[in-house]
């Protein structure tokens, strides 16, 4: 079905709200996470269930984000005439604004209940790192995104935070390879955000959203989306001297990959056609997450 016959409210309006496509974003970290701690705590120590709470958490929470960005853009009035990415829900009529709120509520609500039991693995402390994630949650919509803040909380908060507070719940600690391992999977991460930038570095300016590459250039943004990919495979070189050389060594077939999608990105430089570069970064980012989550539990 074309975007163009989507009834209002219907479940496939519902669908394309929620972006499945971005669920990537949310479940690269938790591969990571997840594989490494059980490469060191065990099989007989790895917990399950708190495994199925933390992705449950990030994946909701990933569709709460979507539904976020979705009704403040909107109301903002970003999502024009003019937008060259994948249409909105709000915009085009599919949601309409007060359902999307309720959406939001519901979705954040939902994200909690599957969070607030991970008390009993990790500790009052992640109610903590749960009200830090919807608060932000909002917050990069309505305000950070337009400060040029994105890229740090996507380092932040798809990879810091879930790859170590994963670790810990499992291991009881993070060492400096898992933190190393969040660095990584937040510049992956990262890559996604800028391409999506790149397409919109004319209307972000025009908007008053001085997202990173406004503030850098089309030139210097293409230049950070590649150092991104590199910057990443390089930290994950280091896995080598914790006896994780399958984690460092896979993930060189994403480095070939990313570079072929950054010529790609030079080669058509602007327009819509630019959704495929966001498509080919997405596949690379998930890549990039198995090949890592492999080399962990390959254990050598």
């Amino acid at each position: 079905m074309e975007e163009k016959t989507v009834i209002p409210n219907s479940m496939r309006a519902w669908l394309l709200a929620a972006r499945p496509k971005t669920l990537s974003g949310a479940a690269v970290p938790v591969m990571i996470g997840l594989s490494l701690a059980y490469a060191d705590v065990g099989a007989s120590s790895f917990n399950a269930t708190a495994a199925v709470l933390c992705a449950l958490f990030a994946l909701i929470m990933q569709v709460d984000a979507n539904f976020v960005n979705d009704y403040f853009d909107f109301v903002r009035g970003n999502d024009d005439e003019t937008r060259l990415g994948p249409r909105r829900a709000c915009a085009q009529g599919w949601i309409s604004p007060k359902n999307m709120m309720r959406a939001i509520i519901i979705t954040t609500l939902a994200a909690c209940c599957a969070g607030l039991p991970l008390i009993l693995y990790g500790g009052l402390e992640m109610i903590a790192v749960g009200a830090l994630c919807v608060l932000f949650c909002f917050l990069y919509t309505t305000t950070l995104s337009y400060l040029g803040l994105g890229d740090v909380l996507v380092l932040v908060f798809f990879g810091i935070v879930p790859v170590c507070v994963i670790y810990y719940i499992q291991a009881g600690t993070v060492t400096f390879e898992a933190f190393l391992a969040s660095l990584a999977c937040g510049f992956v991460i990262d890559t996604l955000l800028l391409i999506n930038n790149y397409r919109d570095i004319d209307n972000d300016a025009r908007a008053g959203k001085k997202t990173l590459v406004v503030i850098l250039g089309p030139s210097l943004g293409r230049t950070a989306y590649l150092a991104a990919g590199l910057v990443a495979f390089a930290i994950g070189l280091s896995f080598i001297q914790y006896g994780h050389t399958a984690a460092a060594a896979l993930p060189a077939a994403y480095l070939a990959m990313h570079y072929h999608t950054f010529r790609k990105m030079v080669e058509i430089n602007k327009g819509k056609a630019l959704n495929r570069v966001l498509g080919m970064t997405a596949r690379n980012m998930f890549i990039y997450g198995l090949l890592t989550a492999i080399g962990f539990l390959i254990g050598f």
